[in-house]
């Protein structure tokens, strides 16, 4: 089994994280575009040209899926890199998690780039699957570059000026880049007010990992032994893992297994 994944940057590793531990068995293809990002910034003409580039790249791998771990990829490019790859290749979408987040009650902060924050996009999915709950958009600007370049400052301080514009009262909060993901913890820390019950945080990466498994009929193997392969592609270049990946959890992991090889 061999599965794709594709992102602009190191967003992908969440999801590739998830594929592993769901399957430690499938060999991954990790393409991303380092030398044209960001994406957020671009037309939603430019992001799906890119898009396709990279997605290609992939591609030429032979994978079983792709899986687009990239939201601003999700909302401009998905329809063209279906009709390009798709019945061959089936290409998996990352939507934000706001439905499961309404679902525990109470309201729900969503944090996001800037640009997509306040979108029709992502205000057709509040109206669509909020279900009425309390929804407050949070704007991230610089967040998802400083996880990119494993800049703790950057971090630190994206994170800490948007959850000041987090509401106290917020009971959950839905990851809206995947990026994002890679900072779990510090966020849910920024967020949780003192005396509180905790605030839950809502990713993509678990349930797109398993809906790619359901989209080529593979189950979960969490048991079966670890081998398989890891092909990294930096905008079409063969690569090891960027540096910067090895300073999450979720780079490390996927370094080791490939390295065990």
């Amino acid at each position: 089994m061999k599965i794709a994944l594709m992102d602009s940057g190191i967003g992908l590793l969440p999801t590739a994280a998830a594929v592993r531990r769901l399957r430690p068995d499938a060999d991954l293809v990790l393409s991303s575009d380092p030398d044209n990002m960001p994406w957020g910034p671009r037309t939603p003409a430019d992001v799906t040209e890119r898009a396709l580039t990279v997605a290609r790249a992939a591609a030429a791998h032979r994978p079983d899926a792709l899986i687009v771990a990239c939201n601003t990829a999700s909302v401009h490019a998905l329809p063209a890199l279906r009709a390009a790859l798709e019945p061959g290749i089936p290409v998996i979408g990352t939507v934000p998690a706001i439905k499961p987040a309404a679902a525990g009650g109470g309201s729900v902060a969503i944090w996001a780039t800037p640009v997509t924050t306040g979108s029709p996009y992502q205000r057709g999915l509040i109206r669509d699957f909020a279900d009425g709950a309390a929804v407050t958009e949070v704007p991230c600007p610089g967040l998802a570059d400083a996880v990119q370049h494993a800049d703790e400052e950057a971090i630190d301080r994206a994170v800490a000026a948007a959850a000041a514009l987090t509401p106290r009262d917020v009971r959950a909060v839905v990851l809206g880049c995947t990026h994002y993901e890679l900072v779990v913890e510090r966020i849910r820390a920024a967020v949780q007010p003192h005396g509180l019950p905790p605030v839950v945080l809502h990713g993509s990466a678990e349930a797109v990992a398993a809906q790619a498994l359901r989209r080529i009929g593979a189950r979960p193997a969490p048991a079966a032994a670890p081998g398989a392969g890891l092909t990294v592609l930096l905008s079409g270049r063969d690569a090891a893992l960027p540096t910067a990946a090895l300073a999450y959890a979720e780079g490390r992991l996927l370094d080791t297994v490939d390295a065990a090889r």
